[in-house]
């Protein structure tokens, strides 16, 4: 088995999700994006690497990870000049996975729920009052919990020292996703911090005769991030369609 950060979004959850736990089997549509346009990029730990022959399924770009995840390619194909890998090729790319519910459909990877981290941004007014917020830099946060949420909390903060309005949201999870057949970076970074030696080593092996609590503890310091300043004031609960 291979372990793959996937990151589900917020609103992609509190759409049309169904919540899950620690340990529940999942399938999911996921999606390689460019890291850079996520909540104004600064990703590391939570990065995939994928690699692997390019087919096109109905109109979407996929790769059959050398390995066996199943991943969709992003991109837009309606814009001017494809940058998309044509199918038949090969690709290797670096980017972020997530869960992609809406438009296209394609073949689903599917796996076990190895840990949920609750993700919280840092946003501040792009100027004072002006009511548009844009991502503060270093202002994420990651907290393990059992479960993914149905909704996802926003809460006020404090006036920053230029007058600009704060809030922190909770804008989705980062969710550790065990998928059989595969192997991945993530595991083989498991594998270094566990002491088991690289050359000969099964993928699965890494999460092979741990406690679930110890195995969390250990994935959580290999997805790190840095907290956000804690905001005071009240906190509004959002809703779809908000």
């Amino acid at each position: 088995m291979g372990l793959w950060h996937v990151f589900y979004e917020d609103w992609q959850m509190e759409c049309c999700g169904t919540p899950f736990a620690v340990g529940d089997e999942v399938s999911w549509p996921l999606l390689l994006i460019d890291a850079d346009t996520v909540l104004g990029g600064g990703w590391r730990d939570q990065l995939s690497e994928v690699a692997g022959p390019v087919e096109d399924v109905g109109g979407v770009r996929m790769v059959q990870e050398e390995t066996g995840l199943p991943v969709a390619l992003g991109g837009d194909p309606d814009a001017e000049g494809d940058r998309r890998p044509r199918p038949g090729s090969r690709a290797r790319s670096v980017g972020l996975l997530s869960v992609e519910r809406h438009g296209a459909r394609w073949p689903e990877a599917g796996g076990r729920v190895r840990a949920v981290q609750v993700l919280t941004q840092t946003w501040a007014e792009t100027a004072p009052g002006s009511r548009s917020y844009e991502p503060v830099a270093a202002g994420r946060g990651l907290r393990v919990v059992e479960r993914c949420p149905r909704w996802f909390a926003e809460t006020e903060g404090q006036r920053a020292s230029d007058g600009r309005g704060r809030r922190s949201r909770e804008s989705g999870v980062v969710v550790t996703l065990d998928v059989p057949g595969t192997d991945s970076r993530l595991s083989r970074a498991l594998r270094e911090a566990r002491g088991i030696p690289e050359q000969g080593a099964e993928p699965g092996a890494e999460t092979r005769d741990i406690a679930t609590a110890d195995l969390t503890a250990l994935l959580e310091t290999l997805s790190t991030t840095t907290p956000p300043r804690r905001p005071t004031g009240r906190v509004r609960r959002r809703h779809a369609g908000t």
